[in-house]
């Protein structure tokens, strides 16, 4: 029996989530394993209406859970960054979540910028470290408001928190067994302090632990350039903070778009939040017409992280007959159906298979 927490969110959240949950009890029907859900209101409107953002007991409750399901976080009348850092970044430090996994895989029939790239090419994984970097906010202001004004905000990195990162990308990167190939993204050679650990830590543990994995170095800005030109060159990424925080949003166009765009936010010994990386979307909110499918590919992703491969492999199955066989584009009002359709026809399929 898993124990889920539910946290829909804002904005297109609660449509997407309700699809995602949707696909899922009809896999968990088909594979015969159990689940309960628990849902929570935090968001934009629980904010507006309370003044809270974030209970100081939901970390703690949290932690009892199998895992979190997320739907978006970002509300139009609530300034940016208070809902993002008061419950995501709050989320993720609290619960050490300091892997953000990222897979970029380009769906038979869907769309690409990449002239000549297809699902052959674009199928690599970013491991983006989460919980150190430029995001910790370490920094401040010296004369706020004048023109003597000075802003500093420190990029933290701690060889632990390196070195874990770097770990689970070699593991990660031995268990999905395709070119066994580890690329290092960092700028080594302007950021020579937190990225000379970078490279040491990455060199060190690959020789002395991972043999059988090839490790290759990429600066931030070549990386960028490669994924565009060259995409099949890459199998999994590991970064720190920030690179990945960018590099991870130009995979999502060259795999399609953020509709299809799903991301996990791990602890590997405790509980893991999964979500849709596109954001709630509120322009489109209760219209129907917001694509479901980067959620429906979050909870595969929190399948396969909970052990359950034959019940994330069935999922995975039908998004990629939907994207071939049915949607006529992955944005918003174009699919060709609406939002619970889709959530409809993933189910569906899913159970006759």
């Amino acid at each position: 029996m898993y124990k889920i927490a539910v946290i829909p969110g804002d904005g297109t959240g609660p449509e997407v989530t309700a699809e995602a949950l949707k696909v899922l009890n009809a896999v968990a029907a088909k594979v015969g394993f159990k689940y309960e859900t628990q849902t929570y209101d935090f968001g934009g409107d629980r904010y507006l209406r309370t003044g809270e953002v974030l209970p100081e007991s939901a970390p703690d409750e949290l932690r009892s859970f199998d895992a979190i399901l997320l739907g978006a976080i970002g509300h139009p009348d609530v300034k940016p960054g208070i809902l993002e850092q008061g419950i995501l970044l709050k989320l993720r430090f609290s619960l050490d979540q300091y892997i953000n996994l990222r897979p970029v895989k380009l769906y038979p029939g869907v769309w690409t910028p990449i002239k000549d790239k297809g699902p052959e090419d674009i199928d690599f994984v970013v491991v983006r470290e989460n919980t150190e970097g430029a995001y910790v906010g370490m920094g401040g202001f010296f004369k706020k408001g004048t023109p003597d004004e000075i802003a500093i905000q420190e990029d933290v990195n701690t060889r632990k928190g390196v070195e874990r990162c770097i770990r689970y990308a070699f593991e990660y990167t031995r268990k999905r067994n395709k070119a066994r190939q580890l690329t290092l993204c960092a700028k080594t050679n302007v950021l020579t302090y937190g990225h000379d650990l970078w490279d040491r830590v990455f060199h060190e543990v690959g020789q002395a632990d991972y043999p059988d994995i090839k490790r290759e170095y990429a600066h931030v800005d070549a990386t960028c350039m490669w994924m565009v030109k060259n995409p099949e060159w890459f199998d999994v990424i590991v970064t720190p903070n920030m690179f990945g925080d960018i590099i991870t949003d130009l995979g999502a166009m060259i795999q399609g778009g953020m509709g299809i765009a799903a991301g996990g936010n791990i602890n590997p010994n405790g509980v893991s939040m999964f979500e849709p990386i596109g954001g709630s979307a509120p322009k489109y909110t209760g219209k129907g017409v917001i694509n479901p499918l980067a959620a429906i590919c979050s909870m595969q992703m929190m399948l396969e992280h909970l052990g359950e491969e034959k019940a994330a492999g069935l999922v995975e199955s039908a998004v990629a007959w939907a994207t071939s066989e049915k949607l006529k584009s992955l944005s918003a009002g174009q699919m060709g159906y609406s939002t619970s359709e889709v959530g409809d026809m993933i189910a569906q399929r899913v159970a006759d298979s």
